[in-house]
This record gives C-alpha cells, structure tokens and sequence, in this order.
C-alpha cells in the first residue's frame, strides 16, 4: 500500500494538463480584456461621428 502512495506522488502525468488550464485561462482572460477595451473605445467613437454626422447640413440641388 505504501509503495502505491509513493508511486502516485512520485507521477507527473497530469502536471502537463495543469501547465496548460493556466496558460489558456491568462490567454482567454487577456483577450476578454483586450476585446473590453477595445468595445468601448469604439463605441466612443461611434457615438462622436455619429453625433458630427448629424451636425452636417443637409444641401439639396434642385
């Protein structure tokens, strides 16, 4: 029994999986942050060409 404690304490096969859970969770944590930055950003600037849309005169020829 011991010897079997021994030999699950002494394996890494899993440690692998572990290494790669944190590395995707830090990439898919950084890319939630970049796409939120980003997100707002460019709904600021949607929002001030709209509004210097709406500021142009309307010219019509006739």
């Amino acid at each position: 029994m011991l010897h079997r404690v021994q030999q699950f304490c002494h394996k890494e096969d899993g440690a692998i999986t572990v290494d790669w859970v944190v590395l995707t969770a830090g990439i898919a944590s950084l890319a939630v942050a970049i796409l939120v930055l980003v997100g707002t950003e460019t709904e600021d600037l949607a929002t001030s060409v709209g509004t210097e849309v709406e500021n142009v005169p309307l010219v019509i020829f006739d």
